[in-house]
């Protein structure tokens, strides 16, 4: 018996045998609690899908006990089969059956994914691995669409309506603001974003408006504003029949919590739970895999704790560190080889990374060799630094036979990406944001959908008030509250108000324009599921007067946006494509919950041929050849916010290994010594990060001191007289009137543009001067002594 235990495990194992020890152990234990930690460029997503692959072709055979079933033919062939270096189609089949005692259903399985494209792309490689049939049945997708999913079923048991609207984090700011204007709550006092922020943390508390009313006294004035704001914008999501984002897991977790015939239904459906990116879950999320995985205790999750970067969302890396209590019993098991980098990039990260003390603990390694060290790289000031990898990236495609996709640039902050594009664009050379105004974010998009959805879902107040007069049908702003009013005290829609517009008197004046609003609206609805959705598209744009009044406006822009229209109805076309090929009947209410699901890293196209220029947070989960670190100075990148916090120094740390893991084979980091920032020119010593780095992993690319001299003399003499610059004892200086006159030290002086000034610092540079002067008006300023034209003040 043990003999044949040993065989059917060697013949699974077979199955396997392209993967390393640890990826082979994380796909064969299957049964209770497993904690995958795997690092950068392991493999996870190969482990995921094996994993998969593994449980519907053998379920928990391999931990099982009970003998197979084997005879004396059925030993042999087994025996000669796990010798066989490349056994037939027939003979892996066959062994495949002998061995499988316990197969999964793929329905039975649920994997969470953070993104769409890892959704997309694990179900694309399930239908490569077990064909479409099973592929497609495995229950794989981001949280948000597998909550949807479920809620779509089954809200209606929470008195909401199964057609509901999803709000993206603008739609939820605008509510946020109609409210606070209707209560006369002051911007200023009370950010909506901040509002908002402050909402979505308590959601991801799993705090509804009464619980974090409760949490906090009279006293404190402004969470009890939050608190009843939370409460009015919760009820207006209900009368609008919408859901924003994070209610969508909410909302889930309720509904499984309150309804234990749900819950269990859902726990007998999924025998296996798997999550990617655990590190990255908050509070409710956790609490959802915890209620999903309840029923048979099969619970996996995938994750690095060193990468854990998305506390400002509400991510808590406490769900990872303490998996092992949250779930007794558990294995636990480590992913350290590296795939993706070479050795001194790999030695790089973990120097790094080794200086934090909440971490579970690894240390990647490669068979790769060790490569080209990590490039450092100080530039005089930030147009240096910029100009430094245009000219690297130019080089690299012109002799290195690179594309421009294999560069990546990647920075701690959104506002660092304007000087960069201006370099790119003045050269000439293809780059794109990633993480910017994204496609579906764009006026004439959001207008278009704002339509799709009021005729989704005719409670959504948002959308109408968004596109009632848009394009101008001479519905005015006080028409359109005097709207709102009324149908917040009838318990009704705006759209249904229209509708009945003749018979209200204080709308008598609009109710044409009104009634004509609803009869579009109205028209429209009942072709909705007549037409494909492409043609749709094309009959709201047209009969709305969208296109007409882009059309009338005949400008360059108009043509733009008349564009992007036309590329919207190439993406329902697309979306109607892939539905059939996955088996689903396309409609406009998925093809609504895809777009308002999509994320950034979605949007990134690896076959076009620019360099990608993008945040950090946006460049998890992708990877590239060639990456530039842009910016690694004190202040930017570990961010000032972070300086005096002792877990988000950690949470930077984690995002600096993210940042230089995404590097392949090449690796540069640079920094300048001034940069203007928010309008001043500011000196930010280098990185402790940068300094984590041993000497012997790196490579100075920094100029030389003379071609460090020239590049000053020549970008400072002509700012000297007024525009753009920044930054001993005693030095000379050319006054106005040319004669020579020195300045110490502290001196107050006075120049022509820049008024007065504290002189700070000097020193000799090819043959001038280089002075640094504190301006009371406008900051710190480097200057050229024999152009700055100073004076002594008084």
């Amino acid at each position: 018996m043990t003999d044949a235990l040993a065989l059917r495990r060697a013949v699974i194992e077979k199955d396997f045998a392209h993967m390393n020890d640890m990826q082979k152990k994380a796909v064969l234990t299957t049964q209770g609690p497993v904690l995958v930690l795997a690092g950068a460029g392991s493999g996870k997503t190969t482990v995921l899908i094996n994993r998969i692959v593994g449980l519907i072709r053998y379920g928990g055979t391999y931990s099982s006990q009970a003998p197979p079933d084997f005879d004396a033919d059925d030993e042999l062939f087994l025996r000669e089969y796990i010798k066989d270096p490349d056994p037939p189609q027939e003979d892996i089949a066959r062994a495949r059956e002998l061995c499988s005692a316990d197969r999964t259903a793929p329905w039975n399985i649920l994997a969470i994914t953070f993104t769409n494209k890892a959704a997309g792309e694990l179900k694309e490689r399930l239908c490569a691995a077990l064909g479409d049939s099973e592929g497609q049945e495995v229950w794989a997708g981001t949280f948000h669409s597998m909550c949807v999913r479920i809620l779509r079923r089954d809200i209606s048991r929470l008195g909401r309506d199964s057609a509901f609207t999803i709000y993206d984090a603008s739609d939820s700011q605008r509510v946020l603001k109609d409210i606070m204007k209707a209560r006369n709550v002051d911007e200023q006092r009370f950010p909506p974003k901040n509002v908002a922020n402050a909402i979505s943390r308590a959601k991801n508390a799993l705090e509804d408006p009464e619980r974090f009313a409760s949490l906090y006294s009279e006293a404190d004035y402004r969470m009890k504003v939050i608190g009843e704001l939370y409460a009015e914008y919760q009820a207006a999501l209900v009368h609008a029949n919408a859901l924003d984002f994070d209610d969508i897991i909410m909302q889930t977790v309720r509904l499984l919590q309150d309804y234990p015939d749900v819950l269990e239904k859902y726990q007998r459906r999924f025998k296996y739970v798997m999550v990617d990116e655990y590190q990255d879950t908050n509070h409710a999320q956790y609490v959802l895999v915890s209620l999903l995985s309840g029923g048979y205790g099969n619970i996996c999750v995938v994750g690095d704790d060193d990468q854990s970067i998305y506390a400002f969302r509400g991510a808590t890396i406490e769900n990872i560190l303490s998996f092992e209590k949250q779930f007794k019993n558990s294995a636990v098991i480590r992913l350290e080889q590296n795939y993706r980098s070479t050795g001194h990039i790999l030695d790089a990260a973990n120097c790094v990374i080794e200086k934090n003390r909440d971490r579970k603990g690894k240390t990647l390694w490669t068979a790769n060799t060790d490569g080209e060290r990590v490039a450092l790289y100080d530039a005089f000031d930030d147009r240096q630094e910029a100009a430094f990898i245009a000219d690297t990236v130019f080089e690299g495609v012109r002799t290195e036979e690179r594309k421009f996709s294999d560069y990546a640039v990647l920075y701690r902050m959104n506002s660092q990406s304007a000087l960069l594009e201006r370099e790119f664009s003045r050269r000439g050379l293809p780059h794109r944001i990633i993480g910017g105004v994204r496609f579906y974010d764009r006026r004439e998009i959001k207008d278009a959908l704002a339509y799709l959805c009021l005729i989704a879902n005719p409670s959504d107040d948002l959308r109408l008030k968004r596109i009632i007069n848009e394009p101008k049908r001479g519905i005015g702003a006080a028409t359109v509250d005097m709207l709102e009013a009324l149908g917040n005290s009838l318990q009704k829609s705006m759209l249904d108000v229209c509708a009945i517009s003749n018979s209200i008197e204080p709308l008598s004046r609009a109710a044409g324009r009104l009634t004509d609003f609803y009869d579009m609206i109205a028209g429209l609805r009942a072709k909705k599921d007549e037409l494909p959705l492409n043609s749709f598209i094309e009959l709201v744009l047209e009969r709305s007067g969208y296109i007409s009044a882009l059309n009338a406006e005949n400008s360059i822009e108009s043509r733009g946006r008349l564009d992007n229209l036309m590329e919207l109805v190439s993406n329902a076309l697309e979306y109607e494509k892939t539905a059939r090929e996955d088996g689903r009947s396309p409609n406009l209410d998925d093809f609504l919950e895809e777009i308002s699901l999509l994320s950034d890293i979605d949007s990134h196209d690896p076959s076009a041929d620019a360099v990608s220029l993008m945040t950090v947070h946006s460049a998890k989960g992708l990877e590239f050849p060639v990456v530039f670190i842009y910016g690694m100075e004190e202040n930017i990148f570990p961010s000032s916010m972070s300086a005096d916090s002792p877990n988000g120094i950690e949470e930077e740390r984690r995002l600096c290994y993210v940042a230089i893991t995404r590097a392949k084979r090449r690796l540069y980091i640079t920094r300048a010594e001034s940069r203007m920032m928010y309008g001043r020119v500011v000196s930010n010593p280098p990185s402790r990060f940068v300094r984590d780095i041993p000497k012997k992993y790196t490579e100075d690319l920094s100029p030389t001191q003379e071609k460090h001299d020239e590049y000053i003399v020549k970008s400072v003499k002509k700012e000297s007289f007024a525009g753009f610059s920044h930054g001993g004892s005693m030095f000379s200086g050319r006054s106005a009137g040319g004669r020579t006159e020195s300045f110490s030290v502290g001196q107050r002086v006075v120049h022509p543009v820049f008024g007065g000034g504290m002189v700070i610092s000097s020193r000799s540079v090819g043959g001038d001067t280089l002075i640094e002067v504190a301006f009371d008006r406008v900051g710190t300023k480097k200057l050229m002594a024999n152009f700055a034209k100073l004076r002594a003040e008084g």
